[in-house]
Formats: C-alpha cells, sequence, structure tokens
C-alpha cells in the first residue's frame, strides 16, 4: 500500500462532502448512535460504485453524458429533498431524544442514498484508482478491491470521528431549541450548496 494512495484517500474523505455533512448532521440532531450508523451508511453506499467499477459499468457512465447526467440530477433532487425535510426537522434527520429502531433505519437508508446518488464517487473509481494498479496485471481485480477496502475503512473512520465529535456537542445544544434550529437551518443549507455544486459538477 503505498503512502501516496493513503495521503490522497484520506484528503479526499476528509474534505467536506455530501456524506460527511450527512454525518455531522446525524450527530448533531440524533447522537452518537445515529452518526455511526449514518457514518456505516455512507460507506456502504461506495459499494455500487465498486463493483460498478470493477465489472465495467463505471467506465460506462463515465463515457456517457446522459447516464451521467440522470445520476447527477437524481443526487441533486436527492440532496435537495434531504435539504428540505432537515428544514423541516422530519425524516431521517429530525431532532429525537432516542432513535426507535424505524428510526434508526431511516438514517441507514438516507446515508445510503446520499454516497449511492453522488457521481463523483464514480468518477473517483474510475480516474484515481486505476492509477494504483498496474496495468496488465493479472491481480488487478484483487488489487482494486485492496485499495477500495482501505479506501472504504478510511471513509467510515474519519465519518464516524466526525459523528461521534458532534454527537458529543448534542447535549450541549439539544437544550437549546433555538441553537436547534439554526443549527437545522445551517445544515439544510449546507444541503442545498451541496446540491448545486454537485449540479455544476462535469465528467
Amino acid at each position: 500500500m503505498s503512502i501516496e494512495f493513503l495521503i490522497t484517500t484520506l484528503i479526499i474523505v476528509a474534505t467536506p462532502g455530501t456524506g460527511a455533512i450527512f454525518t455531522l448532521a446525524a450527530g448533531l440532531t440524533r447522537g452518537p448512535r445515529a452518526a455511526v450508523l449514518a457514518a456505516f451508511a455512507c460507506t456502504l453506499g461506495i459499494l455500487p460504485h465498486l463493483i460498478a467499477a470493477i465489472t465495467g459499468l463505471a467506465a460506462i457512465l463515465h463515457a456517457s453524458a446522459v447516464a451521467f447526467q440522470g445520476i447527477k440530477i437524481l443526487g441533486v433532487i436527492y440532496l435537495l429533498y434531504m435539504a428540505w425535510e432537515t428544514w423541516r426537522d422530519k425524516g431521517a434527520l429530525a431532532v429525537e431524544e432516542d432513535a426507535s429502531p424505524q428510526s434508526a433505519m431511516q438514517v441507514i437508508r438516507s446515508g445510503i442514498v446520499v454516497n449511492l446518488l453522488n457521481p463523483k464517487l464514480t468518477i473517483f473509481f474510475v480516474a484515481f484508482l486505476p492509477q494504483f494498479v498496474t496495468p496488465g496485471s493479472a491481480n488487478g481485480t484483487l488489487r482494486m478491491l485492496e485499495l477500495s477496502s482501505v479506501f472504504m475503512a478510511v471513509t467510515f473512520v474519519v465519518f464516524a470521528f466526525y459523528g461521534l465529535i458532534a454527537g458529543v456537542m448534542r447535549d450541549k445544544v439539544i437544550s437549546r431549541p433555538r441553537v436547534m434550529l439554526w443549527m437545522r437551518r445551517i445544515f439544510a443549507g449546507s444541503f442545498v450548496a451541496l446540491g448545486a455544486r454537485l449540479a455544476t459538477v462535469t465528467r
């Protein structure tokens, strides 16, 4: 495992994006348990991109303007939906003292979809990972799986770290309804901003 790959992966994962914002929001609105669930869900959301890259579907998506635009539009719509639900204090990021099992499943489903509809991850697996795989190597697929596993592990650890810090801060802000109101508005605005940024992404 090259140090260049680890450093680049850490930079990519640690840079605030849809998954990181979702995990932070889950930690602040629902607590540490929800934050870990959100981090786990966002990590699971990477799997379809990995499978697509290994089977060659990612290359087709990368080459097809229509397919890329379709996934991107769905991603933007979902982020705007998350913004609306967060603003209204509903759905997976509603403020609750104790999340029920059903609510926990909401967090997991939302986290998976957040990364599933992120075409930038497909671009990552098409453009970044192959740079660390020897062309024509007989073990190319295994190498891709190895690198992808490291990427997913780093994603989970970093997102869980973000979320747990937010979860610890939750007790200090949840007793202040006005603060929670503004936190929800900030996260809602962040989802809108991320949606706008995603809308400008090109292949």
